[in-house]
């Protein structure tokens, strides 16, 4: 097997891209597979300490990274040790803490978590490039580590906090229970679906409606993430010009994570998220079609351009929307599981959808079939998105509980 990685290009051209697919793809599925644990411990002890300890084990395994002496040694610490880290930080924990401090701007609160995480990649990726440059490998690993361990560690110990009952405050700063009938009020009667129990969902249509359409997202996303960048590449864009509109994709998740919080608590969630799946699978058609129909003027750099935009505001608006339902169907004592389950279901759609693409690369030299497969998954997770019944199911369109108080939820 052959690999050629060009200077600064985070792509790949080889001859067996599903042997590189698999390496890659693995490490979605071990991060989706503890996730539900690293939920359970959530619930269990609390969204505080599981954050605090996963602040601290990436800290001390990005710096222990400097050490590397075998890959063996690199795999197990970055693979392994890391991955159970960042699950006690991953978005899915700081989501389900953020729920129990806002109801009516649930979801706005949740796009702006994706948007900072988001954002937080853009930037440090450039300063670790310009650390590498600038010095080497083993000192950027450290400078790197000793940031999150002297930074992002007090300030999570100083800003989070579990329930805003145990600092008397009532979700979303109010003063005081508001009995009005508006929808979104913050203090609603309990929804019939909510749990106090992780299994439960289970035996309910909304959690599967939700995960499903939330692995095909996976797919569709991971699948970009490895692949983007090739698949430009081999329809005859330069690999700078590739790596250019990747960037800009990535960059717009910061206004579609906000956009899509925005909107849903002010119109609800699940008809958003299906009109986010149905645009991202428009976009994906935009991205094919041209070229199998031989519409030139489309299936160039201009058609490329367009699906950046379309899928640049759709790839992270899923989070707030999917994460916000969640909690507003199945409530918060069990929250950190149920999401981590649909998390899992994510990151196996990633898993499958990297693999296979590049399996069918090295069978047909192109991406057009798995492409094709993924795109078109979106419809029917469109579907299963706009079926849900919120207004039957959700928190937000519940009577008011007078006697509510200042509960969790």
């Amino acid at each position: 097997m052959s690999v050629s990685i060009k200077p600064g290009l985070t792509a790949f051209t080889v001859t067996e891209r599903g042997a590189i697919s698999l390496a890659a793809a693995l490490g979605a599925l071990v991060n989706g597979a503890i996730q539900p644990f690293i939920g359970r411990i959530f619930d269990a002890t609390g969204g505080r300490k599981i954050i605090l300890a996963g602040l601290v084990g990436v800290g001390l395994v990005t710096v222990l990274l400097s050490l590397t002496f075998h890959i063996l040694f690199l795999v197990f610490m970055f693979g392994v040790v890391a991955s159970f880290a960042a699950g006690g930080v991953s978005i899915n924990n700081t989501s389900a803490l953020l729920a129990r401090w806002f109801r009516r701007r649930r979801a706005t609160v949740m796009g702006l978590n994706a948007a900072g995480a988001s954002m937080g990649g853009m930037l440090i990726v450039p300063f670790a490039m310009y650390l590498l440059q600038a010095t080497n490998w083993r000192l950027t690993w450290v400078v790197l580590g000793v940031i999150i361990l002297v930074l992002a560690v007090p300030l999570a110990f100083i800003f989070t906090r579990e329930y805003p009952a145990k600092m008397g405050l009532l979700p979303d700063g109010d003063e005081e229970p508001t009995e009005g009938p508006a929808v979104g009020a913050p203090q609603r009667g309990p929804g019939p679906l909510e749990t106090d129990r992780w299994t439960q969902p289970f035996r309910s249509l909304p959690f599967w409606q939700m995960s499903l359409s939330y692995m095909i997202c996976g797919s569709t996303t991971f699948l970009l993430s490895v692949h983007f960048v090739p698949y430009a590449i081999d329809r005859g864009v330069s690999p700078n010009l590739a790596a250019t509109i990747f960037g800009v994709m990535l960059g717009l998740n910061v206004f579609g994570a906000i956009g899509a919080g925005l909107l849903a608590d002010r119109f609800g969630r699940k008809n958003l998220l299906a009109l986010v799946y149905f645009l991202r699978g428009s976009g994906y058609m935009i991205l094919l079609l041209p070229g199998v129909l031989g519409l030139t003027l489309l299936s160039g750099n201009l058609g490329l351009w367009l699906f950046a935009l379309v899928a640049g505001f759709s790839w992270w608006a899923t989070l707030p929307l999917t994460s916000s339902l969640t909690a507003d169907v199945y409530g918060l004592r069990t929250l950190g599981t149920i999401t981590g389950m649909s998390f899992l279901f994510h990151q196996i759609g990633g898993f499958a959808s990297v693999w296979l693409a590049g399996v069918l690369y090295d069978v047909t030299g192109s991406y057009t079939i798995p492409f094709l497969i993924a795109g078109s998954l979106l419809f029917p997770a469109a579907l299963s998105a706009f079926t849900i019944k919120e207004r039957k199911y959700s928190t937000r369109y519940m009577a008011p509980a007078v006697s509510a108080g200042a509960t969790a939820d």
